[in-house]
């Protein structure tokens, strides 16, 4: 590739550690030339980030919780304070309480299925909201989906429902932000062992199908995640949006 994103400025949020898929997308885009926004929740994450793009071109750290309506507002703030048009926003965010991924889907709590919503999917529109305002050129906003939300994956429960809810959002906010140039889509990743998947159940049992089953015959890495963002965020993709693509080593094809 060839600096695909120079000039752009990218907004990345999610990244919790070196395993993260945000990181990887961090990492794809650092390396096509964008220089990144990265969000934090608390001053911790926020010096483990710090660390973890060094060399990176970051031009400024953001503090978001996305459940508080006063960060978002905040953020978007922070953004029309950089001076510069935001030309990528990624949403990388997704919480479930562990106990709703491990018991049963029908016991579900109403606090457990509420907050999946909150953190997963309702963040992707407050995010877009928030940054819509900055992105005067256009530009892409990517989120992240999962399998689990069209099809019934063992143990993915709560967060598979809140996947879909997501991917719903991605498409009402496509069709609703066209008209500012703003492009939204999603990228379906298969399972990757990050933090937030060790806590489903049989992670590694999914891992090995991926290495068995998929037509690739091997589980997704984060730089396929990375260099799939990198295209949506540049000029290449300016003909996508409401779509989601699929970096799976095409399990998404099995009938399972």
């Amino acid at each position: 590739m060839s600096k695909l994103l120079e000039g752009k400025i990218a907004v990345v949020s999610g990244i919790a550690n070196k395993w993260s898929i945000a990181y990887g997308i961090a990492e794809s885009f650092a390396r096509e030339g964008a220089t990144l926004v990265l969000t934090y929740i608390n001053d911790k994450q926020k010096d483990a980030i710090a660390s973890l793009t060094e060399g990176f071109d970051v031009a400024a750290m953001v503090q978001l919780d996305v459940t508080s309506d006063e960060q978002i507002a905040a953020f978007g703030e922070s953004l029309l304070g950089l001076g510069k048009p935001v030309d990528i926003v990624v949403h990388c965010l997704a919480f479930a309480n562990r106990e709703d991924l491990s018991n049963p889907f029908v016991q579900t709590s109403r606090d457990g299925f509420l907050l999946a919503q909150n953190v997963s999917a309702y963040s992707l529109i407050a995010m877009a909201r928030a940054a819509a305002p900055s992105m005067t050129n256009g530009g892409s906003i990517i989120t992240l989906t999962y399998l689990g939300a069209t099809r019934v994956i063992q143990n993915y429960n709560v967060m598979g429902v809140a996947k879909a809810s997501l991917e719903a959002a991605m498409r009402y906010l496509a069709n609703e932000l066209g008209a500012q140039g703003i492009r939204v889509n999603a990228i379906s990743a298969g399972p990757i062992k990050t933090a937030a998947a060790r806590a489903v159940k049989d992670l590694s049992t999914i891992l090995d199908a991926m290495k068995e089953r998929s037509p690739l015959r091997h589980p997704t890495e984060q730089a396929e995640v990375g260099d799939t963002a990198a295209f949506l965020g540049s000029d290449l993709s300016r003909g996508v949006t409401g779509n989601i693509i699929f970096v799976d080593s095409g399990m998404q094809l099995l009938g399972f």
